[in-house]
């Protein structure tokens, strides 16, 4: 948030910034569903939707499941939200009493951390590493005496992947070990080559959180779901109806559209694919050659250290001294993020080559001053 304030008070000077911070697309949500939306409006007013979200979307979700995982999913335990934030809220409420301890596998997004905390339960930071393609493993539900574990696939800020049989390890380790799992599988939809997999496909016994924020290209809706297990249903809806009502009814409807505006989605997936080409053949001829495979999302996590100790005055003099704008890994890892940036690249191609040229720029003159 800091870098986005900085950022924009630069363009409000008058600067050019590249935006390499924002994790969200640079694109809106598909212009067919606002359409439909528009008449929905017109028709007449929305009000309350159920707790749990409209029917017609729950069950389209569920379908969902079917079509990507081959999974026969009961509408019955899909929720709807107020976006991915408001299911974490419900998911770590209806989950874990006060003090519970839930682990974190670190780099990791950072409002996970700021929401158990809010809650009084203990955030247990999991240091990972290139060697686990930065995912917490099974073996630390037992070493770190976990409530809970939650885990993301694709990753924020890595992009990395945990394939089949890690969410089965992982959801083995968690039902011996009398631990939840919730898996944050937002950036579905986001991948390059390699599949993504819901824990969906290896057991019941999960929360599973998404998102039409990130494929769907619908930030600012707020809106999300979550998939519970079906004795946690009544659980979830009591806590939901109390805490917000219901999510957001006009974007509920416009989130039901956009399951039918593929087509125009999958177009933009394509432009970060090429984006994501391009980082990955020029970050490392700029001088960022250590980073974790980024499967999927549109992230690059880069080791810094060879530039720096300090990713919080890198990221500033990236900011300043080449006007592109990039995350300090401390967002992330507060321990060793001190060492990496994160790269965001959901803007256009053009915006994501301005931002390489002038990284090798800012590179190059730094290494030549030192």
């Amino acid at each position: 948030m800091d870098v986005m304030e900085a950022a924009a008070a630069a363009e409000a000077a008058g600067r050019s910034i590249v935006h390499m911070e924002v994790g969200q697309p640079g694109t809106g949500a598909p212009a067919a569903a606002l359409e439909r939306l528009g008449r929905e409006m017109s028709a007449g007013p929305l009000g309350y939707s159920v707790a749990r979200g409209i029917p017609e979307l729950r069950a389209r979700i569920a379908r969902h499941y079917g079509e990507a995982h081959d999974v026969d999913l009961d509408p019955n335990r899909v929720i709807v939200t107020a976006g991915a934030s408001g299911a974490f809220l419900l998911a770590f409420s209806a989950l874990f009493d006060t003090g519970a301890r839930v682990g974190l596998g670190e780099p990791c997004y950072p409002s996970y951390r700021q929401i158990l905390k809010a809650l009084d339960m203990v955030p247990v930071g999991i240091p990972t590493g290139l060697e686990t393609r930065m995912q917490p493993v099974a073996a630390h539900v037992a070493e770190y005496d976990l409530a809970g574990l939650l885990v993301a696939s694709p990753a924020n800020p890595t992009g990395t992947m945990l394939g089949r049989d890690d969410l089965a390890s992982l959801s083995d380790a968690c039902r011996a070990g009398g631990a939840a799992l919730i898996s944050d599988e937002i950036y579905h939809g986001l991948t390059y080559g390699t599949r993504a997999v819901s824990a969906l496909e290896v057991t019941d016994e999960v929360y599973v959180i998404n998102s039409f924020s990130k494929y769907f290209s619908m930030t600012g809706w707020r809106v999300g779901w979550m998939v519970v297990p079906e004795n946690h249903v009544r659980v979830v809806e009591r806590l939901a109806q109390n805490m917000f009502i219901c999510p957001t009814h006009a974007s509920q409807r416009l989130a039901l559209a956009a399951f039918d505006c593929r087509e125009a989605l999958d177009a933009n997936v394509a432009v970060y694919a090429e984006n994501r080409r391009l980082m990955l053949e020029r970050l490392p001829r700029a001088g960022f050659d250590r980073i974790a495979p980024p499967d999927g999302a549109f992230y690059i996590y880069a080791d810094v250290s060879a530039h720096t100790d300090d990713s919080i005055a890198f990221a500033r003099e990236i900011l300043e001294e080449a006007g592109v704008a990039v995350t300090p890994g401390v967002d992330f890892d507060p321990q060793r993020g001190r060492q990496w940036l994160r790269f965001s690249y959901a803007q256009s191609t053009a915006a994501i080559t301005e931002g390489l040229d002038r990284l090798e720029r800012f590179l190059a003159v730094r290494s030549a001053a030192e």
